[in-house]
């Protein structure tokens, strides 16, 4: 299950690497989106894969995965 999770979180980070436009427009209320290096995130499910089960900073990666893919959707043209 652990590593369900960790493969899952990081298909998420991954997506995260794709560039977006810096001239948001009229989109301005949209939160940007951080940026991680392949190495960084590569680092990040290593750890994450340590955690207990039932982490609960696992469910905040998760959470905040989603709230990624929400801001990706506001930039999106």
């Amino acid at each position: 299950m652990q590593r369900r999770v960790a493969l899952g979180l990081a298909t998420s980070l991954l997506t995260g690497c794709a560039t977006v436009a810096s001239d948001l427009g009229n989109r301005g209320a949209c939160l940007p989106v951080v940026e991680y290096s392949r190495k960084f995130q590569a680092r990040a499910v290593e750890e994450l894969a340590l955690l207990p089960e039932g982490s609960a900073i696992a469910e905040m990666l998760a959470d905040y995965a989603v709230m990624r893919d929400f801001a990706r959707a506001c930039i999106a043209p």
